[in-house]
């Protein structure tokens, strides 16, 4: 049997520090004279007690680190059960969502999908606002430290090969994993305050610098405004694609950056692949738009750049009229949107890596089939891929795809049309937060989806920030008999 007891204890210190971070938005809508700060008080009284008797009542259990399958446990119980106490501030105070609606809010900021149900954010509390931005952003650290630290261990859609970077948490490695953490944070804190900084600087309130700042650095997409970066179009446009392209990249190569290895960012395969499928893509977009309407080079170059940008990185802000453009930009879109950002950060979908291994092997099949005699082994950045990996990766790929294709369908069982159910599960799986669809027209939200779409897109936002298959595999009945 698992042994549950490391599990419950880390889930309830999370909890308590949940509970704390309430404290913040609280005061702020207390000083400005509104009944949220109470309601934030009671959601962190409520969240701290559950935290601190979860982690009393299981302190005896704690041992020399975690095996593999507590480290699958916790992570799916963190993004699963987190968001229930996130929650509880969207439910007691403005904008007072439902159940349903208040977890499917909290699991779109943890995960970073960035999906609404709210409409009407300008009017929202400031303290709320803030505290969606500062779910996308622990969403966003949380991965972080999952996407280094847990999934290689976990051999996770092929992730294990990433374990030759030395970050294996179970037994002796694990002061070694302390140390990335560590570094790891104050990468994290210090690029937010920089992002921050520099919307600030380009005229956005303090509000909205902050909660963007957030949501950029954790690619989340939860904004202040119902038109996200429209009030900041020019230069905003282009700060935020830097930062937003800042934040997919692999999180280990500004580890190594900060020790003093600054080549290690460019020498990264994944990084120059991604760089190069923006450029072309973007290009692509901008003559489109240029050649079939009577849009300007610049406009249509900045609004291109940069809602494929949000889309590649798995962000979900928007500027411009983008669902508007056409079929061509739409497919785009969809196909960018599958690539996602690099393994290793916190965006979603396939990812590069994935991507490019992917097309590894199909070359190398190719080739087989032009020469049955040749050894051509699917190598990615110089090193052989593991048959080990390969097994994992085709596996999440086609997992990947054959719940985009089921999930869509069960989106339209609810009564969702199969344009805006297709694109909600694209959004959702690969944690990117667009909405297209003939149902997102009236206001750009999914508060108008029945409670069973809703429910359907909850889940697949957990399988896709989970890798998966880490979410599938603890419901065999083998993993608990084990």
């Amino acid at each position: 049997m698992i042994d549950l007891r490391p599990i419950v204890y880390v889930v309830g210190r999370i909890l308590m520090v949940l509970a704390i971070l309430m404290l913040a938005p609280a005061v702020i809508d207390h000083r400005s004279g509104l009944a949220n700060g109470s309601d934030f008080l009671k959601a962190a009284v409520i969240t701290g007690f559950c935290g601190f008797a979860l982690s009393l009542a299981t302190v005896n259990g704690l041992g020399q680190g975690l095996n593999a399958r507590q480290a699958y446990l916790l992570t799916v119980a963190i993004w699963v059960l987190v968001p229930l106490f996130g929650a509880l501030p969207l439910i007691f105070g403005a904008p007072h969502l439902r159940f349903i609606d208040g977890y499917f809010e909290a699991v779109s900021g943890i995960t970073t999908t960035g999906s609404t149900v709210i409409f009407g954010l300008d009017a929202l509390p400031p303290g709320m606002n803030l505290w969606r931005g500062m779910l996308n952003w622990l969403g966003g650290l949380g991965i972080a430290f999952v996407a280094m630290i847990f999934l290689p261990v976990m051999r996770v859609g092929g992730m294990q090969f990433f374990r030759t970077e030395g970050f294996d948490t179970f037994g002796k490695a694990l002061p070694r994993a302390t140390d990335i953490a560590r570094q790891l944070l104050a990468v994290y804190f210090g690029l937010t305050v920089i992002c921050g900084a520099t919307y600030a600087a380009l005229g956005m309130t303090e509000l909205d610098a902050v909660v963007h700042a957030m949501s950029s650095i954790a690619t989340g997409g939860f904004s202040p405004r119902d038109s996200s970066f429209n009030a900041y179009a020019g230069a905003g446009e282009y700060a935020g694609a830097f930062f937003l392209v800042v934040a997919s990249l692999p999180y280990i190569r500004y580890v190594q950056l900060v020790n003093g290895q600054p080549a290690a960012l460019w020498r990264d395969a994944q990084v120059r692949s991604y760089l190069r499928i923006i450029a072309i893509s973007v290009g692509i977009l901008t003559l489109w738009r240029v050649a079939s309407s009577d849009m300007a080079l610049e406009p249509a170059f900045r609004e291109a750049l940069f809602n494929l940008i949000s889309i590649l990185s798995g962000t979900g802000f928007f500027t411009g009229s983008f669902t508007s453009w056409g079929g061509f930009a739409l497919v785009l879109a969809f196909l960018v949107g599958l690539i996602g950002g690099c393994s290793g950060s916190s965006s979603g979908a396939l990812s590069v890596f994935r991507v490019q291994v992917t097309g590894a092997a199909l070359l190398a099949q190719i080739r087989r089939i032009d020469n049955p005699s040749r050894i051509s082994p699917v190598k990615y950045d110089g090193r052989t891929v593991g048959e080990d990996v390969m097994g994992a990766l085709m596996l999440y790929v086609t997992g990947y795809l054959l719940t985009m294709g089921v999930m869509s369908v069960a989106m339209t069982l609810t009564g969702v049309d199969m344009l805006t159910g297709l694109y909600a599960i694209w959004s959702s799986i690969g944690n990117i937060g667009y909405g297209i669809g003939p149902m997102m027209e009236e206001n750009g939200t999914y508060r108008n989806f029945p409670d069973a779409a809703k429910g359907i897109m909850i889940v697949t936002m957990l399988m896709g920030r989970l890798g998966l298959l880490a979410m599938l595999v603890i419901v065999l009945p083998r993993f608990w008999q084990r």
